[in-house]
């Protein structure tokens, strides 16, 4: 059990929905060999490799001006570049490792992109990733309920809806990971289901029990205004039980893959 409570500290700067599944892979990352130099593809804003890494990691990326510049702010990277994943301004074999946190599904066109980590990673370098999987629209809770009824069109257009809204491309099974990162020069080492069913109808309403913090965040560039324990005593109260429970689970609805090149 780790000692760091990754949900608490991520409960003051994200919605709780969010905050959560941001936790849970936190702790992921205590597990791995995150041999230097380090690359986050994908770094956002930062938040997420500032709050679950001790020290700086040694470059993040990322294409969104916004986010860059507040991830410079963090201090969580020594270096800080804007660019894009499938063409890097990055000598090749640079990095011991890259990560991507939940980053992937968001990438219309991947070969280049897992073409390009493959080139900057070193002989033998490990590329950690976690991305939604094939479980993960057939359990979106509001679609489940409107199968169950027999309207099956609506299930179909709520599950794209939500697909939509979520920025995602792709939830691949693992056998298409291995197609993929097996052309990019890359084996797939371990992975891991994570993410209960359960788990994913507290995601999946928060994005609408959630509004205020959105509404926060266009207005004062904060998801949480009072990050203070009595205001978020029940957002923690509500998903707890899922950040103690057992982070792998077969049914999960989110993979976490170990790839190393060879």
């Amino acid at each position: 059990m780790s000692r760091k409570d990754y949900l608490w500290l991520n409960l003051q700067e994200l919605p709780y929905f969010r905050a959560f599944l941001r936790a849970i892979e936190g702790r992921f990352y205590e597990e791995l060999d995150l041999s230097g130099p380090v690359l986050d593809l994908g770094c956002g804003d930062g938040s997420f490799a500032r709050i679950t890494f001790e020290r700086p990691l040694d470059i993040g990326i990322d294409p969104w001006s916004g986010p860059i510049r507040k991830a410079i702010t963090t201090r969580a990277y020594k270096l800080v570049v804007q660019g894009d994943g499938h063409q890097m301004p990055i000598p090749d074999e640079s990095f011991g490792c890259v990560i991507s946190n939940s980053v992937l599904e968001h990438i219309p066109d991947l070969e280049p992109v897992l073409e390009d980590v493959a080139r900057v990673l070193k002989s033998g370098g490990f590329f950690y990733f976690c991305v939604p999987n094939h479980q993960f629209l057939p359990n979106l809770s509001i679609a489940k309920f409107f199968d169950r009824v027999h309207l099956g069109g609506l299930a179909r257009l709520y599950r794209n809806f939500f697909n939509r809204i979520a920025r995602h491309y792709h939830c691949y099974n693992p056998e298409k990971w291995n197609e993929l990162l097996g052309r990019a020069g890359f084996e797939i080492v371990d992975w891991w289901h994570y993410f209960s069913p359960q788990a994913l109808a507290v995601l999946e309403w928060g994005h609408y029990f959630g509004l205020p913090s959105a509404v926060a965040h266009v207005l004062f560039r904060k998801w949480i205004l009072v990050p203070e324990p009595w205001n978020l005593r029940l957002p923690q109260r509500i998903v707890q039980k899922f950040y103690n429970e057992n982070p792998r689970t077969p049914e999960g609805t989110c993979t976490f893959y170990v790839a190393r090149k060879r």
